[in-house]
């Protein structure tokens, strides 16, 4: 897709990576805002699980926490020295949201894909989060390219081949974009410099991120997807969706023409958390250098069954799972809260 033939997107040449290609390093954010927290305790626990995560990725690759000056000296009693942190003030945890989408030409070039984050449609302050993406790419000396787009990243998946995944709730939708369907898939596509888009509609209105894709399914390589299936019982809207989703994937074919390899994993029996709001998808993992970080639930058979198979899907690569119910409680999990940077040669 080239920037030449619109005025947004990439540069010619420049596509944003698969999350498996190697990373110069992770992006993190630190949980401060107490509009958006207003239990303190909660807060500490959020933290505490943001710090597990970061010191986790940290054994494997350089990790940077974002977090206003102020927060520095109470955080780096939880962090691992491996840990930097750079005096960016943030808001919340999101990383995967509001953080720099990184693009490569694979000739050395790297650039941030401009996605303006609002909050997930305005529903909560983002003052200091609606900015972390071009303060940590004017840091770096890197520049972004507007997308024309309001959305956040953790809306789509992608295979860094050419192929887009997105629900249709969180990117069609006035609160964030005003615009058609196909005007948004093509910025959509010129913003990862890919080629095809894989549409499925999603459930709007009923979690604060209009259904981000990343918590059901996955690529975990070109041509191969993971998906998370709901209990045959289960007939609340999010389940309907997932199964709607799960049909139009098993129809549908990527930028080199390929149908799609379906790997479904079953949801927890049971967790820790009993709450409508917890979010409990073990697909909401992260893949960093020689390792996939990834949630556990409390329940110890499928727990294990689903590391299991991450194993067999990432075989070069360590399965370290994660007690991360704080993060669960509000909203989402371990992707959700991290943002690579790829190597850019």
């Amino acid at each position: 897709m080239s920037k030449a033939a619109h005025n947004f997107g990439l540069p010619e040449g420049y596509y944003v990576p698969a999350e498996e290609d190697r990373h110069e390093r992770t992006f993190m954010q630190w949980p401060v805002n107490r509009t958006v927290h207003p239990d303190k305790w909660f807060l500490k626990d959020l933290q505490q699980s943001i710090a597990d995560v970061a010191n986790a990725i940290a054994d494997f690759e350089p990790v940077v926490m974002l977090m206003a000056s102020q927060y520095q000296p109470a955080a780096r009693k939880l962090l691992s020295q491996q840990v930097q942190i750079w005096d960016i003030p943030t808001d919340d945890l999101w990383c995967r949201d509001s953080g720099p989408l990184f693009a490569i030409d694979g000739k050395g070039g790297l650039a941030v894909s401009g996605i303006r984050f609002n909050g997930w449609g305005n529903k909560q302050v983002h003052g200091q989060d609606g900015r972390v993406a071009k303060t940590v790419a004017d840091r770096l000396g890197v520049a972004v390219y507007d997308s024309g787009l309001v959305g956040e990243p953790g809306g789509v998946e992608w295979d860094g081949a050419g192929t887009l995944l997105a629900h249709e709730s969180c990117w069609v939708n006035p609160n964030r974009n005003d615009s058609s369907k196909e005007d948004i898939e093509t910025r959509l596509l010129a913003a990862y410099g890919a080629d095809r888009m894989i549409w499925a509609p999603g459930v709007a209105g009923l979690d604060i991120t209009d259904d981000h894709i990343d918590a059901l399914a996955r690529f975990v390589r070109p041509g191969t997807v993971i998906i998370q299936v709901p209990y045959p019982e289960d007939d609340d809207p999010f389940s309907v969706s997932a199964r709607e989703t799960l049909s139009i994937l098993k129809s549908a074919r990527d930028a080199a023409g390929r149908k799609l390899e379906i790997v479904e994993i079953p949801s927890p029996a049971q967790t820790r958390v009993q709450s409508d709001e917890f979010v409990s998808s073990y697909v909401n993992y992260y893949v960093c250098n020689g390792a996939v970080v990834c949630a556990e639930f409390g329940d110890p058979e499928t727990d294990q069954e689903v590391a299991g198979i991450l194993g067999e899907l990432y075989p070069d690569r360590e399965i370290v799972s994660l007690n991360v119910d704080p993060i669960g409680e509000t909203g989402g999990g371990i992707h959700c809260a991290t943002q690579q940077q790829p190597v850019s040669l």
